[in-house]
């Protein structure tokens, strides 16, 4: 057996993980000892998505590495050590805590580093860089310092760098060199109304502008100067004025690098040293580095292949730069020769300036072949457009109808069975038509992420997730599988349609809309989901008429049955605040009636063991103590949970536990298609856990930050953040819209962050509908919700004064004598229900 040779991998970034992945998926870690060196404290993430760590995603979110992929495939990994030096005469690699591993092969993926202008003040503090979590980190907490922020630079990631600045509530600032923002994707034309869309949004630009130094007081910036004169005063400056490879293992190394930098690779991705290849930012191909990471994942796959020796013939010559991204919320898409360079070319325009829209296409010189282009505004066309480039499509007659709605209302866009199957659908991960068909087909693929799961196509900037949902349709309808959204057999609608129907027809029951838009009796899907419909439009009692018959056991009796048959009893505690008389009430009602007490996650006190006839008695004298229903029972509101806030606790900034009781007051008793649950904290320490509910508020000191679809239960998510620095009033107000929105437009038992991840557009479009009030809905949402709050009614206060729904609660019809097969068993000084050996004991001890 031939004896494994160390192939050392240096970095750690998205490139050099996916190197690493294609190795282990191709199996080549049986023939190589793979090791690698990364230089943080963590292991590779994903950079391109770095700013949603400001919108409530963490750096477990945006990780890359599936739990247990080093150890599980023999990959040794150092992490938080930096390789320092490449001995290519003794072929070692030294580092930076005393390391030296001799290799056979090595692959250098070090990346980049962010380049700071040469300005005088540029290390004082208060200035930051914009390339990691660390750096993220850093420039969020010196922020809660700050009142305004300046981004060094317009590009692609000056913008982001922008928009996170913006997120965490500073009156953000863009400073750029050249005569307009994103040089390198877009044109002047394109230029004034990227800038004119996003100064709307409020965000300052400036152009022209050469920072001659930055001015600090006491160690810490307070203002720009300009080569023009000019002055602007600033908290906070982050840079992010383009990239330079890291390349100073190879120079000290003394293999060749290119005039400004970059290690020089050929087709192979091989250096100037055939035992060293280099992929990524790092990477210098025909004078050009290449700072997309679709290039960087292409130099991987060559890498991986020529390692291995494979058949495969492709090789790295080059890639394509296209790119879609979303900055400040402004779609942004450039492809192909976006600045017809190409001899002849010919270029199609459209603009219109009210909308923020721009649009160009390049044609050939006989314009049959479409060059390239920029979209602004609306990039809905691009991943189109980028199959009639990448495949030498034949343009039709009149090419502005891919700009424009076309003449005569006819569609004229490419279909998705005319590409060849060759065609690239994601070109961040190389995922060809083919390949996503061929996984469709195979594994009997019936939802987007599903094929993102197995093929990785739209993991990456999102751009291609239109052509994978058109692929995904095409396929199913080739295999006959209907695919439809309906309710149940019953109703040929979906949920959100049929709640439409419901509320616009005034139905107020499930006989009535059977007969207007159903057919058959109905079944155990249709009648809960639409009595959740009934009671989230029209707030009625659940027991009452309209009804009856739809709803499971727990909302027939207002409790919820536990595996005895007993069921439990849970009184609402607001915000989780209690006075000593209300406990004292509790523990003597548990005792009166034998219940076992717990107190839950949500901050209030359940009592288990109640039988049936019991619950009546029970809650009357609960109702007495000033407890209402706590809906524990229903997909419902369950608690909004709380810290104490700056009412005693040193650190909190504002009255988290007032604003708790408040916001659980407001929305007790909503009825929804899923259980939800808050909480708000007092300050960033959060103690509440907000960022794991449906919707939890985070205290600031200017305000509240709002965060929404969070999940806990089996699959985690955390919130995402919404809005930042908000008065109650106004919090108030978009929490009214996004509940009644979510509860409009959900499916049945769907939680709000299963129906945030299939929300297109995701928390941009959410915004727009919640905030801006893009759909016009607002008023209506907001209407709604008063509704719900005016007629808001205690369930258990109701039931227990109507003498017709109290004869409910007996566990037999004909008699009302309690349910004589349930025994407990003492533990941990209270009772449990006996198991079905300790109830054979004890029936036998009895009988003796």
């Amino acid at each position: 057996m031939t004896a494994k040779r160390n192939l050392i991998v240096i970095g750690n970034g998205m490139v050099g993980h996916k190197f690493l992945e294609l190795m282990v998926a191709k199996k080549c870690n049986e023939a190589w000892n793979l090791i690698t060196f990364c230089e943080e404290a963590r292991v590779a993430y994903d950079r391109v998505n770095l700013s949603s760590y400001f919108s409530g995603k963490t750096a477990g979110d945006l990780s890359l590495v599936e739990p247990g992929f080093y150890q599980e495939n023999n990959i040794q990994i150092y992490i938080g050590d930096r390789a320092i030096a490449i001995n290519r005469d003794k072929q070692t690699i030294s580092s930076g805590n005393g390391l030296e591993i001799p290799y056979d092969k090595v692959v250098i993926a070090t990346g980049s580093y962010p380049f700071v202008p040469p300005i005088k003040g540029k290390d004082v503090s208060g200035t930051f860089v914009y390339r990691t979590i660390e750096d993220l980190e850093k420039i969020s907490d010196y922020a809660k310092s700050c009142k305004t922020g300046v981004v060094v630079g317009g590009g692609l990631l000056g913008l982001e760098a922008a928009n996170a600045l913006k997120n965490l509530g500073l009156k953000t600032h863009v400073v750029e060199f050249a005569p307009r923002l994103m040089p390198v994707q877009i044109d002047d034309a394109g230029g004034i109304v990227l800038r004119d869309k996003i100064e709307a949004l409020g965000v300052k630009i400036h152009t022209n502008k050469n920072t001659s130094e930055i001015v600090s007081k006491d160690g810490k910036v307070i203002k720009m100067t300009f080569a023009d004169g000019a002055e602007l005063a600033t908290d906070l400056i982050v840079f992010s004025a383009g990239i330079r490879p890291r390349d100073e293992l190879a120079r000290n190394s003394n293999l060749a690098v290119g005039d400004r930098g970059g290690i020089i690779i050929d087709e192979n991705c091989q250096t100037s040293d055939p035992n060293i290849y280099a992929i990524g930012e790092c990477a210098l191909y025909q004078n050009r580095i290449y700072g997309l990471v679709a290039p960087g994942y292409k130099m991987a796959e060559v890498a991986c292949d020529r390692l291995n020796n494979s058949d495969v013939s492709e090789q790295f010559t080059g890639a394509d730069m296209s790119t879609k991204l979303k900055l400040l919320g402004v779609d942004v898409a450039s492809f192909g020769d976006n600045f017809a360079k190409t001899s002849g070319a010919k270029e199609i325009v459209f603009t219109n300036a009210p909308q923020g829209i721009y649009k160009k296409l390049v044609l050939s010189e006989d314009s049959k072949q479409l060059l390239g282009g920029i979209l602004i505004g609306d990039a809905s066309a691009y991943g189109t457009l980028l199959q009639f480039v990448q495949n030498r499509i034949t343009l039709p007659p009149y090419p502005e109808d891919l700009l424009i709605p076309p003449r005569e209302g006819k569609s004229i866009g490419i279909g998705i069975e005319s590409l060849p199957d060759t065609a690239q659908i994601c070109s961040c991960n190389n995922v060809t038509k083919e390949q996503i068909c061929h996984a469709i087909r195979e594994d009997k693929l019936t939802d987007v992420p599903s094929i993102k799961k197995c093929t990785k196509a739209g993991t990456g900037c999102g751009g291609c997730v239109p052509l994978v949902t058109d692929l995904l349709k095409s396929e199913l309808k080739k295999a006959g599988i209907e695919v439809n959204n309906h309710l149940c057999e019953h109703f040929p609608y979906s949920r959100q349609e049929l709640y439409h129907l419901l509320r616009v027809n005034q139905i107020k029951s499930f006989d009535q809309l059977l007969h207007q838009f159903g057919r058959g009796m109905g079944c155990e899907i249709c009648k809960p989901a639409v009595a959740s419909m009934l009671a989230s439009t029209w707030n009625e009692h659940i027991m009452d008429t309209p009804h009856t018959g739809l709803q499971d056991t727990n909302d027939r009796f207002l409790a919820n049955i536990q595996k005895d048959g007993t069921y439990s009893v849970v009184p609402r505690v607001p915000g989780g605040e209690i006075t000593p008389e209300k406990l004292i009430a509790l523990g003597q009602i548990a005792k009166d009636f034998g219940l076992y007490t717990k107190i839950t996650g949500g901050q209030r006190i359940d009592l288990f063991g109640a039988r049936v006839d019991q619950l009546p008695l029970i809650w009357k004298q609960l109702v007495d103590a000033g407890f209402e229903s706590g809906h524990a029972y229903g997909k419902a509101l369950r608690t909004v949970k709380s810290c104490v806030g700056s009412t005693w606790c040193r650190f909190g900034v504002q009255d988290s536990t007032g604003l708790a009781i408040e916001l659980e007051l407001r929305y007790r008793g909503l009825r929804s298609p899923h259980k939800l649950k808050s909480a708000v904290s007092g300050c960033t320490r959060e103690c509440a856990e907000a960022q794991s509910k449906d919707f939890g508020i985070i205290a600031t000191e200017k305000g509240w930050n709002l965060y929404v679809c969070g999940n806990g239960g089996m699959k985690p998510q955390h919130a995402v953040l919404f809005a930042a620095d908000l008065d109650k009033e106004t919090l108030i107000k978009y929490l009214d819209r996004f509940l009644v929105f979510y509860i409009r437009t959900a499916d049945r038992l769907e939680r709000t962050a299963t129906w945030f991840n299939k929300l297109e557009g995701g928390i941009d479009y959410l915004r727009q509908v919640i905030i801006e009030d893009s759909l016009g809905i607002c008023e209506d949402l907001e209407a709604q919700m008063q509704h719900l709050v005016d007629t808001y009614q205690c369930e258990w206060k109701t039931a227990i004064q109507d003498q017709e729904k109290l004869k409910r609660f007996r566990h037999f019809i004909n008699s009302d004598q309690p349910d004589p097969s349930l025994m407990y068993v003492e533990e941990r000084e209270q009772k449990r229900p006996a198991t079905e050996a300790e109830k054979e004991k004890i029936g036998v001890a009895e009988f003796r």
